[in-house]
């Protein structure tokens, strides 16, 4: 990217990564904001070749228009240093898998920020599916330990946990309704709130009502089909609970957005203004 260009789109970008839309009242603050994402996207940019090379096998990058692919590449490049990439177990994580798994994240955030990944630090990167051991309280209140295999995992405000294999599979061959790195990421963004309830943090302009209405209805409609065995037009995973339900639901939005306008056409209209995209 030409110097001049790269500037005028970090500075651009500058308010949406770091002060989330916010306005920013100190002048002097706003330079000091400014020089420093600057510097950090001069010091630790990500090389166009390199960025070229892995982005262009990404199907949910190459759908983007030049101008957001190039702040998609700024965005990427703040996420890289903001976050530390850890291997489970001694695995390796070199840069093609940073740059796969962060240009995918910063996908959902291409509009709305950086801030919105604030208040955690790690992404732990798996070879494979990875095992978790804990105590499960069933309907009766009976505990039963439980092992499963997972793909992916959020904490809190702990780390992202990920499969490299299920990253993958799902990220260089365009699959409807499945996205591990949307669906992980989407409960960061989901927890911004406190806790993942399915009730993210939202803009000014979208009232926590509608939004509530509209997820609740789409959610309750889905349960309804499933329990009746009807065709589930979304993932039943989606049914596990109003966390899980909006974290499939964001990969539908990003990955097969026609489903999702059909079958859920709520959902899909506010999740286009707290994106502020419209992947259709």
């Amino acid at each position: 990217m030409h110097s001049a260009h790269w500037d005028a789109v970090s500075a651009h970008i500058c308010a949406r990564c770091w002060s989330d839309d916010h306005a920013i009242t100190s002048a002097s603050m706003n330079i000091i904001q400014r020089y420093l994402v600057r510097r950090t996207l001069r010091k630790h940019g990500i090389a166009f070749n390199q960025w070229h090379r892995i982005t262009s096998q990404l199907p949910l990058v190459c759908a983007l228009s030049s101008r957001q692919k190039a702040r998609l590449r700024l965005l990427c490049t703040l996420l890289l240093k903001k976050k530390v990439f850890t291997g489970a177990h001694d695995f390796v994580v070199n840069d093609e898998m940073r740059i796969c798994i962060a240009a995918q994240a910063c996908v959902a955030i291409l509009n709305i920020g950086l801030n919105a990944f604030d208040g955690w630090l790690e992404i732990i990167i798996y070879p494979n599916a990875f095992i978790v051991s804990r105590d499960v309280v069933d309907e009766i209140g009976l505990v039963h330990h439980e092992r499963r295999g997972l793909s992916g995992e959020s904490w809190g405000r702990g780390p992202v946990i990920l499969s490299w294999q299920d990253v993958q599979h799902d990220s260089y061959t365009l699959r409807p309704g499945h996205n591990i790195v949307i669906h992980e990421f989407a409960h960061k963004l989901d927890m911004g709130s406190g806790r993942a309830n399915g009730q993210p943090p939202l803009p000014a302009n979208m009232p926590a009502s509608e939004w509530n209405q509209a997820l609740t209805d789409a959610y309750n409609k889905l349960s309804e089909r499933i329990e009746h065995h009807q065709h589930s037009y979304i993932n039943a995973y989606a049914v596990t609970n109003a966390a899980e339900f909006f974290a499939v639901c964001c990969e539908y939005f990003f990955t097969a957005p026609q489903i999702l306008q059909k079958h859920c056409p709520q959902v899909f209209q506010q999740l286009t203004t707290y994106f502020k995209q419209h992947p259709l």
